[in-house]
């Protein structure tokens, strides 16, 4: 795949989620705190696991790039990226394909606020804007990033892109049911 049509995408990607987490700021804190049923994450709890994450790959993304020489015409992702990307993204009809557990330190507090983690998570997006930005000058296929449940598995830059966002895209689903069971869409 062309290097900046992946960018492309994923910045439209990125850009898509930022929309719908400014949507959430038109509700009341107080509904986003709450779970829809017990042992179901709140709009709040979905937000921190997102940060959890977007507090490691972030970082991690942006020490790759500062490593990585000048981009390269074409991306070719590897096969466990690939793997890993479709394992969690949705499907092209928006459908997950079903639970996963999350890591334990993956978990959010069932005290989270929105008031907390909804701004940390619009800017860790904004930020995931710039670092795409910045991969347009990057060979994404020549540095990797240690996954962060197993620091010796590393992916490429550019798969490591694709699974965080296709992360993201499958819990702003769960976010968006979430918000429907409140009442609150």
């Amino acid at each position: 795949m062309e290097s900046a049509v992946l960018i492309d995408e994923l910045q439209a990607q990125v850009r898509r989620i930022i929309a719908t987490a400014t949507t959430l700021k038109q509700l009341l804190p107080v509904d986003l705190d709450k779970a829809p049923a017990p042992g179901a994450w709140s709009v709040a709890q979905i937000l921190a696991h997102l940060n959890f994450y977007g507090d490691y790959y972030l970082p991690a993304l942006e020490k790759a790039l500062a490593q990585a020489p000048p981009a390269k015409k074409y991306f070719k992702p590897g096969w466990l990226g690939n793997y890993f990307t479709k394992l969690i993204s949705p499907n092209a009809a928006g459908e997950v394909r079903g639970k996963m557990k999350s890591p334990a330190q993956a978990r959010p507090s069932s005290f989270v606020k929105a008031v907390d983690t909804l701004p940390v998570f619009i800017g860790q997006q904004q930020w995931l804007l710039e670092l795409l930005e910045e991969a347009r000058t990057k060979d994404l296929g020549s540095v990797r990033v240690p996954i962060s449940i197993a620091k010796m598995i590393r992916l490429k830059a550019g798969d490591t892109f694709r699974f965080l966002i296709g992360h993201q895209q499958r819990h702003l689903l769960q976010l968006t049911r979430t918000l429907h069971q409140l009442q609150l869409n």
